[in-house]
């Protein structure tokens, strides 16, 4: 059962859950303070009802709920499930954006933190400050991107229940349209190449008619191409 200590105006509340894989005793920990104007008897049974709760939740799992957004991302993200589940170069670009959210989340322990402080986050990044020129909203949106999968693998590790971003929205604008080769000039731009070492001629070839991104060509292996059927099988991205 879990046990209940009165620390001046808060309470620190201690569960039992059971013993790790070392056989070192669990015993998580969290501070509830009374919200102004509780009396003594609204308090007593308030705190009761948190030291339930809390001690249900790390029976179920939820046991790292004083865990902070830095040190969750750097330790478990990052190292148990980042390098199994997403491209090298996604963990590349999220660890380009790791400076700024840690900057403005890290600090924060993950159940507490809102919508709003990740809206507010986004907005700055938006408006830019004196040692940031203003974001684009693609580029706000790739934070909010890294931000939400954090706590996507926070939830898959019971540490939290729900994702913060879910709530939060950035308006696109409408995508301008792109000014695209005509048949015409693909074939001109082909037949321009034809002076060229073949890996260029091949390559161009390739995304053109193929409509392959830039990362699934810089990918392919001679394995990925069947010469007897004329097929070219994207298996990774570079």
């Amino acid at each position: 059962m879990a046990t209940i200590e009165k620390r001046g105006k808060s309470y620190r509340i201690t569960a039992s859950c059971g013993y790790d894989v070392d056989g070192t005793q669990e015993r998580p920990r969290m501070t509830w303070r009374p919200s102004p104007g509780m009396t003594d008897r609204q308090i007593e049974k308030e705190v009761n009802r948190q030291a339930v709760l809390f001690e249900e939740e790390c029976k179920q799992g939820f046991s790292e709920r004083n865990v902070k957004f830095q040190d969750f991302a750097q330790k478990q993200y990052f190292v148990d499930y980042a390098p199994e589940n997403l491209r090298e170069t996604t963990i590349q670009g999220y660890n380009c954006l790791e400076a700024r959210t840690y900057k403005a989340l890290g600090h924060l322990k993950m159940d507490k933190i809102t919508p709003t402080h990740i809206q507010r986050f986004i907005r700055s990044l938006l408006k830019g400050d004196k040692d940031h020129k203003p974001l684009s909203k693609k580029s706000a949106k790739n934070y909010l991107s890294f931000i939400s999968s954090v706590f996507e693998y926070g939830i898959q590790m019971r540490v939290l229940k729900e994702n913060p971003c879910h709530a939060v929205k950035i308006k696109v604008g409408e995508r301008p349209e792109h000014d695209c080769y005509t048949i015409e000039e693909a074939q001109h731009f082909i037949d321009l190449l034809r002076s060229e070492p073949l890996r260029y001629q091949a390559f161009f070839a390739l995304a053109i008619y193929g409509g392959y991104r830039r990362g699934d060509l810089c990918g392919l292996e001679w394995k990925d191409i069947d010469f007897d059927t004329c097929v070219v099988s994207i298996r990774r991205a570079s």
